[in-house]
């Protein structure tokens, strides 16, 4: 047994790899509204994604970060007096230190100065992040974005995240371990093995835009969602297309994109994509790295921004997700609470979920606050289903309201585009006389344009 900085005993699994969580809260510069607490229990989460058994934690104020350890001495003397009494405690397995995860982002520097001074591993923010993407992977494309991350990341450090959390520090995996006069060696593999994986997942990117060419010859509006990892997103995905993707009440759950179809209030079909979760400070490389994945948020119709309205910081994991998104560079469109567009992009609505983990006066809140916010926003309950079906109502209204209304008269001969705009356009109304078919038409302004493109015969 050991003890959280509030007190609180947690049970430990024997076969389960122990760890220290440390998170240092850094002055002015680097705070960013979050709650220690909730920033501490992320931290956690994030430990437990990848089965570790967090044995004790600990935040700490930085006010000056140090160069060689981010963090002062004095915390360094402590965090190492918790490890030795972890270590040899009566009802611990004597001589195996625990692992120590700090929440933040170290130098190559500062890591290997605070293994020496803990005689233990350490991992920081984007190492922990980038072993759950390398435990979760599960199809081609998704292992080798992550081996591209990882390579990325350790290029600068010469050894390889812990892999299945081995004691012994070795090489990246086609290498041996790390010698002195092996570091020029070792770079020049590295980045063969970047270039060879880039390549790769550049073959992926022309697949994906294969497969987008095919749905746009018959175009069904893509919807993305996207969101802080944990707010719902495959939750909803599941209620809205019946699907069976993994949803856990645990972070990244889902890393690898799924695609299903979508039938929407109006009776439009539509294609849906469940998308990998952001989170605070993304590993950079991991925003590079799985940039084909997220070609799908960049190329949707209307994105679906899902967020946790029962989390403390739900605003700050907002300002998280408009970042990756900008790093992106996918632009949105600044819509009032009427509707209206102030900027060219694409539409977003923020679906704030979780609302039944709130009480009924918050829930009041949330409402009003989406009533009046810059965005199109729904209240909903992904698990329980409350407020899915007005979801659905507003981004069928949306992909619908830069549609043209117009009338069309065609021969009876020209049964090809009839059928072309049946399947592309909503037909209002048909009327058939002597000379022909005419058809009163809702349709999108890039349809009516193919279909001039297609049919300029029959236009005349």
């Amino acid at each position: 047994m050991s003890k959280r900085s509030g007190g609180e005993t947690i049970d430990r699994r024997p076969y389960r790899e122990r760890c220290i969580v440390v998170h240092p809260e850094l002055g002015a510069e680097g705070y960013d509204g979050r709650e220690r607490q909730a920033r501490l229990e992320e931290a956690e989460g994030l430990a437990r994604a990848i089965d570790l058994d967090v044995v004790h934690s600990e935040a700490f104020p930085v006010k000056r970060p140090r160069p060689g350890t981010l963090v002062g001495n004095g915390v360094v003397e402590h965090i190492e007096e918790i490890i030795e009494t972890i270590t040899h405690g009566e009802d611990e397995e004597e001589g195996i230190p625990p692992i120590v995860i700090v929440d933040a982002q170290l130098t190559p520097v500062q890591q290997r100065n605070l293994e020496k001074a803990w005689h233990t591993k350490v991992l920081d923010r984007t190492g922990l992040i980038l072993e759950i993407f390398g435990a979760r992977a599960r199809t081609r494309e998704g292992k080798l974005q992550v081996d591209l991350a990882q390579l990325t990341y350790q290029l600068g450090r010469l050894v390889r995240s812990w892999t299945h959390l081995e004691r012994q520090r070795g090489g990246v995996g086609f290498m041996g371990g790390p010698g002195e006069t092996q570091i020029e060696t070792d770079r020049r593999l590295i980045r063969v093995r970047i270039d060879k994986i880039k390549r790769d997942l550049l073959d992926v990117s022309r697949t994906r835009e294969l497969h987008r060419a095919a749905r746009r010859r018959v175009p069904h509006p893509v919807i993305a969602l996207v969101g802080y990892t944990n707010a719902g997103k495959s939750t909803l995905f599941n209620r809205v297309t019946e699907a069976t993707v993994t949803a856990k009440d645990q972070l990244f759950a889902t890393l690898d994109p799924t695609m299903r179809g979508l039938t929407l209030p109006s009776g439009r079909s539509a294609i849906i994509s469940d998308t990998v979760g952001f989170v605070s400070n993304l590993p950079h490389e991991l925003v590079q790295a799985f940039h084909a994945t997220l070609e799908e948020v960049m190329e949707a119709d209307i994105i679906i921004h899902v967020r946790d309205a029962a989390h403390a910081d739900s605003e700050a994991q907002k300002a998280d997700v408009l970042k990756v998104m900008n790093e992106l560079k996918v632009v949105t469109k600044d819509m009032s609470a009427t509707g209206e567009n102030s900027s060219d992009g694409k539409y977003m609505i923020e679906a704030l979920n979780k609302i039944d983990l709130l009480s009924e006066d918050n829930q009041e809140f949330v409402t009003n606050r989406a009533r009046n916010g810059d965005q199109v926003a729904i209240p909903i309950s992904a698990s329980e289903g409350d407020g899915c079906e007005a979801l659905l109502q507003a981004v069928d209204d949306l992909l619908t309201r830069d549609y043209l209304t117009t009338s069309i008269a065609l021969s009876f001969e020209d049964g090809a585009a009839m059928a072309w705009l049946y399947e592309r356009a909503d037909v209002l109304n048909r009327n058939d006389d002597e000379n022909g078919v005419h058809l009163d038409l809702r349709i999108a302004p890039d349809v009516a344009a193919r279909f001039e493109q297609t049919f300029e015969r029959v236009l005349g």
